[in-house]
């Protein structure tokens, strides 16, 4: 049996209004009236393309061609009475005459119906068979003289036909029991007609059988034998249901919830389609077009290729769905070989270097040595540079400088606090909230595979039981491992080798030995004066009067008045506080500008204190009138200091007490400094045996402040030395340098940020170890005006150019 019976022949009495005066299942006597009455000579013929219709048969039709909505528009005002003849063939529009078979059924409309949509529903009943004689019409559409065929009644008296229909009715009833498709519904239709001729009619224009084998039924002018020819297809589709149920039966499984969802999900796809598009296939359409303007290898191409598979399969409501979505828009999102071409304009290079930087010469000849060599080979592995320097030295911000010089982009992170190696190398995508490491989540945004990535704080890398990060940067940074990146998370090589990496770093100690040893170390130190007065002339002055909306009309500061901030109110390597005291100055102009107040354009001197408060002098070299008291340099995290060290003595039984919270090292060198003197007593010309009566006390003073390193053993000698022989040391003098046990002087670090600390504290003499003599050699001679230096092997030398020959007149031990 066909859809079609169960799907609207069913449910035709929801669709014809209850004032319809229509049974469908029709009796022997009804059958007889309708098969006896005349029909008019000319009929309009309707041509229905799927389907025949069978005398008593009632079908619903929707009409679209215009010819037939004509046609059905004046029948339905006049006797509602047509013919219907199906099409030879079911594919033509517009069928001729010779497209027609030449035997139909007339037929009653019903009702029409207007449907949603717009187009023309009939229900219509067949009546009585009847064969066209001649067409007298073509248009607007077909007429036809036409002669009506009676249909013998069959004759159930006999065996035979009682077994026919019998047979017949069986086979209905069974195939709709065994079809899971066809509705229960059917076999009560089945069950309640009385004719057996509309019995035929009704199962044959039920049958799943093509047009052209209802139009045989049809044409069959014995009813016994358009039983016998129903019976055949009848067995047939018994037969093919049966084959069907087998086959289903044989491969019938235990469908699992996942199962179950996963044909959910396809029927609601198909759902989604009919609806206007399957989302899912969507995205998949939008991936495979942003795919094909990749320039990514062969290997790629064949990953991204198996991941949208894999994806199509997904089920949207499963938690791995979202994971895959990001996975293969982060493979489209990274610059696979899309760079951005360099500018080898070396002069133009040079200028934008010194434009936004104010020194640090030795990172701008580095740059513009890489432009040359890149310009020159072509290609090349980037370098992996490490700025080493104080806080507020431009080491940033030179990263933004080298992007513009180089016309590449720009893109930061910060490593500082960082302690999960997956922030480097990435998630594994076996769990929710997978992402990739911050090395491609910024390349991703840098849409290109050789921009300049500053790496910032990477000294202040953490580590705990997540992982090294730092171990996991040595991938990143080595240039012969680079070319392979593996994030977790992509889990595909991406080159970095193109990529300029430029790290900042504070301290050098913290950073592990294998990751320092594959960067290129370039120190930035600390500025001058003169220096902090032009950069805040070129820079800080300008950024901060645009920051605060005032004009430049409004304020003027002089050199003079710089060097007093610079001098007074910082004590820095760097510019940050100078820049803040700038601020500060600027929002003082601001705020009198608002209020509409008077004020002068010119800063004064004298108003310094009003806005800035007092002056500080903190590291200004205060002298001394006392013996033990030296004046050392220290390196900080924020650059050079100098460093106080008082000694004093009290009977005692040569016990040494430190204070000033001292680390480690300087304790040692402490320990180290008394036990020399007290080995070499002659050294100082002092009796070995003070050293055993008197008790020693050095404090280093700002004891909140900790401190440790090498660089004071000079200067605690020294210091114990002037003590012990009451000798002061001389005026503007200050050492720095480590001692050992033999009395011999090593070099130390930080040369240039003592050196600018040493002149901000207006010290005049350096006492240094001989071989720190190629570090001075390396700085500007500008830095070095003003400034005298000794260079030293041993202890001896130090203490004869320390300390004065006379002794104090009125010696003060202080206890």
């Amino acid at each position: 049996m066909s859809d079609f019976m169960q799907e609207d022949f069913l449910d035709l009495a929801n669709i014809i209004d209850q004032e319809t005066e229509f049974v469908p299942l029709i009796s022997d006597e009804e059958e007889d009236s309708m098969n006896k009455e005349s029909i008019p000579e000319v009929l309009p013929i309707l041509p229905l393309r799927n389907n025949v219709l069978f005398p008593g048969v009632v079908i619903p039709i929707t009409v679209g061609r215009d010819k037939s909505i004509k046609l059905i528009e004046e029948a339905y005002n006049t006797n509602k009475t047509i013919g219907v003849v199906a099409q030879k063939k079911t594919d033509i529009q517009e069928p001729t005459k010779e497209d027609l078979h030449t035997l139909g059924t007339v037929a009653t409309i019903i009702k029409k119906l207007k449907m949603p949509d717009g187009s023309t529903t009939i229900i219509i009943q067949g009546k009585k068979r009847f064969k066209i004689n001649s067409y007298i019409q073509e248009e607007p559409y077909f007429k036809a003289l036409v002669t009506g065929i009676v249909d013998e009644k069959l004759d159930m008296t006999q065996a035979k036909n009682q077994a026919l229909v019998d047979s017949m009715k069986e086979m209905a009833l069974k195939i709709i029991k065994d079809s899971p498709n066809i509705p229960s519904d059917a076999a009560f239709a089945i069950k309640n007609i009385e004719s057996p001729t509309f019995m035929a009619n009704f199962i044959s224009s039920n049958l799943s059988s093509d047009v052209h084998q209802k139009q045989e039924l049809l044409s069959i002018a014995s009813i016994d034998q358009r039983i016998e020819k129903v019976l055949v297809h009848l067995s047939h589709e018994i037969k093919m249901l049966k084959m069907k149920n087998e086959i289903q039966s044989k491969v019938k499984v235990d469908i699992d919830k996942q199962q179950r969802e996963y044909f959910l999900n396809q029927q609601m796809r198909t759902i989604q389609e009919e609806l206007g598009g399957n989302p899912i296939e969507a995205e998949v359409k939008e991936f495979q077009k942003r795919a094909t303007k990749k320039k990514w290898s062969k290997k790629i191409q064949k990953a991204f290729d198996k991941e949208i598979k894999k994806f199509q399969r997904m089920n949207p409501q499963s938690a791995e769905y979202s994971v895959q979505l990001n996975y293969i828009d982060l493979l489209l999102d990274l610059p696979w070989n899309k760079k951005t071409k360099d500018v080898f304009d070396l002069k133009r290079a040079q200028a934008i270097l010194d434009r936004d930087h104010f020194g640090l010469d030795k990172v701008k000849e580095r740059i513009i040595e890489y432009l040359a060599v890149l310009k020159l080979k072509g290609d090349m592995k980037s370098p992996i540079l490490c700025l080493y320097g104080p806080p507020g030295v431009g080491k940033t911000s030179l990263g933004k400088s080298v992007a513009e010089a180089l016309g590449r982009k720009y893109v930061r992170v910060s490593l500082g606090g960082v302690h999960d190696e997956a922030e480097i190398r990435g998630h594994r995508r076996t769990y929710i909230g997978a992402m990739p490491g911050r090395i491609i989540q910024n390349l991703r945004k840098a849409k290109s595979s050789n921009p300049v990535f500053v790496l910032d704080e990477i000294d202040k890398v953490g580590r705990d039981t997540h992982g090294d990060p730092s171990s996991a940067l040595l991938e990143v940074l080595d240039p012969e491992q680079n070319s392979t990146f593996n994030d977790n998370f992509v889990e595909l090589d991406y080159d970095l080798s193109k990529v300029l990496f430029i790290a900042t770093a504070n301290n050098l100690n913290t950073i592990q030995g294998p990751l320092r040893d594959r960067m290129e170390i370039i120190e930035v130190s600390g500025y001058t004066v003169e220096e902090k007065i032009q950069i805040a002339k070129r820079h800080l002055i300008p950024q901060q009067i645009e920051n605060h909306g005032i004009k430049k009309s409004n304020i003027s500061i002089s050199d003079k008045i710089l060097e007093i901030v610079v001098t007074d109110y910082t004590a820095e390597s760097g510019v940050r506080s100078l820049e803040k005291k700038i601020a500060k100055i600027i929002r003082n102009r601001a705020k009198l500008i608002a209020m509409g107040e008077k004020f002068n354009v010119v800063v004064h001197e004298n108003e310094l204190k009003t806005i800035l408060g007092p002056a500080h002098g903190k590291d200004k070299y205060i002298g001394n009138e006392f013996a033990g008291v030296v004046t050392g340099l220290a390196w900080t995290q924020v650059g050079g200091d100098i460093l106080y060290i008082e000694t004093s003595l009290t009977k005692g039984k040569g016990k040494l007490t430190l204070t000033g919270s001292l680390g480690d090292v300087m304790k040692e060198s402490a320990v180290l400094a008394h036990q020399y003197l007290k080995a070499n007593a002659e050294l100082i010309n002092v009796d070995s045996s003070l050293f055993d009566r008197w008790d020693t006390h050095v404090h280093v003073p700002e004891g909140a402040t900790p401190k440790d390193g090498p660089s004071a053993g000079i200067t605690m000698l020294t210091a114990m030395a002037s003590v012990f022989t009451q000798r002061k040391v001389k005026k503007n003098l200050a050492m720095t340098g480590e001692i050992t046990l033999r009395g011999a002087v090593l070099p130390v670090g930080g040369i240039k940020e003592k050196i600018l600390a040493a002149k901000r504290a207006n010290i005049k003499e350096i006492i240094l170890c001989e071989q720190n003599k190629k570090d001075i050699d390396d700085i500007k001679p500008s830095y070095l005006k003003g400034l005298k230096f000794h260079y030293v092997k041993t202890m001896d030398q130090v203490l004869k150019i320390a300390l004065l020959k006379e002794k104090v007149k009125s010696p003060k031990i202080i206890d």
